[in-house]
This record gives structure tokens, sequence and C-alpha cells, in this order.
């Protein structure tokens, strides 16, 4: 199924009451969750990632609310769900028209989900989102827009599409700012307030974090323009796990080459650049480096805590370890 026949059934009031989401656009299938478990009174609860267990999920949907509320839960992981036990939740929640059930995977690897066989036996709605076109990410921001009260016009929005590369959930979070103001937005109060993806360096961050810098106001304004936090995280991990790869060839062979190392060709600066770093880390603290990463990785997955108080404190001490 697409998203617009799951439309369709919303429009029609022909909806079900357990789905499976996936796909290429995290943000639809945020956005579609939200939409279909926003319920009043709702007896609800949300597992992030590694917090699943089958058991409490069961448990949950296989009960009666004990107020005649209805029970709503909702799977969030990039990490697939057992097919038999995503099965038997589909079947508990099929026993219970009162119940909701939505596991919405964010994991690249969903082809098996897409295929009608695979939910054939159950009536749950399996949905593919695809990355808005461009007619359907103004809308979704115009909506947003709507929602918040800020005059924006189609084309003002297209601009600010623009900025951000289309990508709608940036987008989407700058039309907060134009709440101040009681009268039309203009591109050039998108032009004025908003900061672009497009000058979102994360490579120059990571350097100047490398390099021991001060990199508190430059994490402050990635942050706040949008940029997730474990994003930030996971790309620090790839440029340290490329750089360690420099460093052992370097150190096997005399001398990088990049298409062995990288599996295309680089340009010289840029390897040169690569080599340099890399030398500079000792084989040793790249362990180090990668295990405190991979560790704040995990606990921002695993837990409420603030994120952000996580990624500084993890950036300090690897900065320390450096």
């Amino acid at each position: 199924m697409y998203k617009n026949e799951l439309d369709s059934a919303i429009r029609s009031g022909s909806v079900g009451n357990c789905f499976v989401f996936f796909g290429e656009s995290n943000f639809l299938i945020d956005m579609y969750t939200k939409m279909l478990t926003n319920i009043e009174d709702a007896n609800l609860i949300n597992f992030y990632h590694d917090e699943y267990n089958f058991n409490s999920a069961k448990a949950h949907l296989s009960q009666g609310s004990l107020f005649g509320d209805r029970n709503i839960l909702v799977i969030k992981s990039e990490k697939k769900v057992p097919k038999k036990e995503l099965d038997i939740l589909l079947g508990f929640c099929e026993k219970n028209p009162d119940n909701i059930f939505v596991y919405a995977y964010y994991g690249s690897d969903y082809k098996t989900y897409n295929n009608k066989k695979a939910f054939a036996k159950t009536k749950a709605m399996a949905v593919r989102f695809f990355h808005p076109k461009d007619y359907e990410a103004q809308n979704i921001v115009l909506e947003v827009a709507k929602e918040k009260n800020v005059n924006i016009d189609k084309f003002t929005v297209a601009h600010l599409l623009q900025i951000h590369n289309n990508d709608v959930a940036l987008s989407c979070n700058e039309i907060e700012k134009f709440r101040v103001f009681d009268r039309p937005i203009t591109t050039k109060d998108v032009d004025s307030l908003v900061f672009g993806l497009a000058e979102v360096n994360l490579d120059d961050f990571i350097k100047k974090l490398l390099l021991k810098k001060d990199f508190k106001d430059d994490l402050k304004n990635i942050t706040e323009h949008g940029e997730d936090e474990i994003r930030v995280l996971t790309a620090i991990t790839s440029y340290l796990t490329q750089l360690y790869m420099f460093n052992i060839y370097i150190r096997v062979n005399g001398a990088p080459n990049a298409l062995e190392i990288l599996g295309y060709p680089a340009p010289k600066f840029v390897v040169d650049e690569k080599a340099t770093q890399s030398i500079k880390i000792k084989p040793f603290s790249y362990s180090k480096l990668h295990e405190l990463l991979l560790d704040s990785e995990l606990k921002m997955k695993s837990s409420h805590i603030d994120k952000g108080a996580i990624l500084l404190s993890t950036l300090i001490r690897l900065q320390k370890l450096l």
C-alpha cells in the first residue's frame, strides 16, 4: 500500500486499527504514526529503539483497558521486530477493534515488508512512504503553517524547502520562527532567519573538534537548525572510521591510496588532509574513541534522557582522549 491509498482510507473512514509503516521518509512515518494514534484519553505505550519488549507489548494489546479507554501500542525501531512476534501482536490488535497498533520501522531493510504477501493473513495496513514530491512537501509545510497561524504562501514555502534541500522535517521546524510575525512571511524573512542545510557542514565541524578547538557555538548552531544529535554522533563515528582505515593502510603500505581505502578516487588535497589527520591519532586511541561514541549512541537510543546533554558530554570526553 502507498500513501495515497492510506489517505483515501482515512478520508472514507475505512482505516483499520493496525499498521506497519516503512520506507524512505522517516518524516512521513512519524507524521502518520502521530496522526493515527493521537486519541484523547487513550492508554498509550511507546517503545523506542532498544526498549521493545515482546511480553510487555503483548500484555498491553491483549488486555482491555481498566477504564474502558483504548489501548494503543507504538513500536519505533531501526531493528526489525521478529516476524513471528509481529504477527502475534497484529493478531491481538485484530481481536480487539478498540485497540490500535503501529509498528514504525525506520531501517532500510524493508523489502520483505514491501510485498503483498507479507501481511496477507492479517488485516494490517502495510504502507511504504516515499520522500514527498515537491508539491506534497509544499502542502505539508503549508498545513503546518496553518496549524501554527503563520501566514506564508506556497512560493515562500518553496523557497524555504530549497534552502533545506527539500528536507520537509527541517522546513516544518523553521515555521515556528515565523509565529512572532503578524503579517505575511516573505522570502526575505526566510533568508534572514533560516540557516540553510547547505551551510551546515559536519565535516568542518568534525575537523574543528579533532583539532581540539572550541566547538560549542558550532554545535549549538547545528542542533538549533534541525540536525539530530544521533546523526551528528554517527557522522563523527563514520569520519573516525575512515581516518582509521587511512591510518592502517599507511602503516602497512607507507602511503595512502584513496581507491583502495575508500573504494573511489579522491582529490589529492582530500587524501593528503585525511592522511595527515589519521596519523596524528594513535591506533589504541581509535579503539577508545569508537567505544565512547558507540556507547553514547546506544544511550541516546535506549533512554529518555537529554540527547543534547549526552552529545556535549561525549564530545568533551572525545577531545580529552585525543
